[in-house]
């Protein structure tokens, strides 16, 4: 597993998020209630509906740091990218910040006469417990479903163009087909907030199509393909790249075109370029 890699834009989806709270929460209360883990129905002398009420309470509070955590994390998807290490240290901290809730909650509420680091201790174990399990489902189901959507997508094109390898399809943001463009007449993406805009040379001009979805998950789609990366804003094919120039302000890629200004290449993605002008100096 490369801990590098960006995470799956999936998993910061707006409704993927919302799904997640939801079924997080559910699995937290059912769990706790009936299963009871390390055996926290016994840590006080209370009765089972005192238990379920306690324990729905201090859970649906608790679960307010996973709300407040993903719509930061929502936010800051937007702007930079997130790494798979940092994705896992995020969940890390959601754990940690819920644990010390509810080792607060035992100490002064439920007025636990344990030392307070060995409830935050406890409290830790059972807040992963509680939350791998669900979050763990949560990404194999995501994972299954992203990967159905994308098999389904190629079948739709097939069945629209019949010939696949040489158009390329581009779905909006609810998966629906909104433009497809041969491959040999894609020039350059480039993302306006939530929108692409796909140039596009038609009839030997250039064009535009403006597509509402995101970059990062228009990288996704291209991955391992001759469109790449090159910059927060900007995605290429660099089959139409004729030139790649170094200036001051670093790399400028030249489709050879008046029409088409230079598009620059951020540090962040200088590798991402080279490599594959490695790869198609070999061909």
């Amino acid at each position: 597993m490369d801990i590098q890699k960006p995470i799956a834009p999936y998993l910061v989806e707006k409704g993927n998020i919302v799904r997640l709270i939801i079924f997080t929460a559910l699995f937290a209360l059912v769990f706790i209630n009936i299963y009871s883990p390390f055996g926290a129905d016994k840590w006080f002398n209370l009765t089972k509906l005192q238990f379920f009420t306690y324990s729905s309470i201090v859970i649906l509070t608790g679960v307010l740091v996973v709300v407040i955590s993903r719509i930061i994390m929502y936010h800051v998807c937007k702007k930079r990218t997130i790494n798979l290490i940092h994705f896992l240290v995020w969940i890390g901290a959601e754990i940690l910040f819920m644990a010390s809730f509810y080792a607060l909650f035992q100490k002064f509420v439920l007025k636990d006469s344990r030392i307070f680091t060995d409830l935050v201790k406890i409290s830790a174990r059972n807040t992963a417990l509680v939350l791998l399990l669900p979050y763990s489902i949560s990404w194999l189901y995501l994972s299954w479903r992203d990967k159905k959507e994308k098999i389904d997508r190629m079948e739709e094109i097939t069945s629209i163009s019949g010939s696949p390898k040489e158009m390329i399809p581009f779905f909006d943001d609810k998966s629906v087909l909104k433009f497809s463009v041969k491959k040999e007449n894609l020039l350059y993406l480039e993302s306006t907030e939530n929108y692409i805009n796909i140039c596009y040379l038609n009839n030997g001009k250039i064009s535009r199509y403006m597509l509402r979805d995101t970059m990062k998950k228009m990288e996704e789609k291209f991955a391992g393909t001759e469109i790449i990366r090159c910059h927060r804003s900007y995605m290429v094919n660099f089959d139409k790249v004729k030139v790649i120039r170094k200036e001051k302000d670093g790399l400028k890629l030249d489709f050879d075109n008046p029409q088409i200004t230079d598009i620059p290449v951020s540090r962040t993605y200088v590798d991402n370029v080279m490599e594959t002008f490695s790869k198609y100096s070999r061909l």
